[in-house]
């Protein structure tokens, strides 16, 4: 038979354990109910062999402070909030595209009792569809806040390029900015343009 202060040690391994192993709560992240800062967003794209099937886009947050986070129970580690907003971007043409951001969007709040946690803008980021092809352009909230565009270069080649496997993920392919390469080839490229203005309301 088990001494009792054993049993009793096992039980606290067991309740120990247990809430080690659970995850910290999610918070209900909230959105401002009036943001102010404001940003139109416009896809630019030259000399691309052919059009776009779909051009979409997120933003993403993260909090800035992760003192208002908890220290995760093993690993001492802090998980800090990031959310992602899908943004909506409207065909002006076929080579241009308009979208609307804010970066006051997430509302600042005590959501783990430790102090407000405050938002902050990470990048915009852009997906665009050609086939079995995504292309994603982004532009860092530096630039957004600059205005200052954000220029990246494609290969011609994948824009008709398809999935290695039928049913795969489909493949993102990320811009460069310009290289000694691109200078050399200019045929072999395209290029899409993110910029930012301020609208502040």
């Amino acid at each position: 038979m088990r001494r009792p202060e054993t049993l009793a040690a096992l039980l606290l391994l067991l309740v120990t354990l247990s809430a080690c192993g659970s995850p910290m709560n999610t918070p209900d992240i909230k959105h401002n109910p009036h943001p102010k800062m404001r940003y139109e967003i416009t896809i630019m794209i030259q000399d691309a062999p052919g059009a776009f099937e779909s051009v979409n886009g997120s933003v993403q947050y993260r909090v800035k402070n992760d003192d208002c986070v908890p220290l995760q129970p093993v690993s001492g580690a802090r998980l800090v909030p990031e959310e992602d907003v899908h943004v909506t971007f409207h065909r002006v043409s076929e080579h241009e595209y308009k979208g609307t951001i804010y970066l006051d969007l997430l509302q600042d709040e005590d959501y783990y009792g430790l102090g407000v946690c405050h938002w902050g803008l990470v990048n915009v980021a852009a997906e665009l569809k050609a086939g079995k092809m995504i292309f994603t352009p982004y532009i860092g909230v530096d630039q957004i806040i600059a205005q200052r565009p954000s220029v990246q270069y494609f290969l011609k080649s994948n824009y008709s390029g398809d999935a290695s496997k039928e049913g795969a993920a489909l493949p993102r392919i990320p811009g460069t900015p310009a290289a000694e390469y691109v200078e050399q080839h200019p045929d072999k490229r395209f290029l899409i343009t993110i910029a930012a203005k301020e609208s502040f309301e």
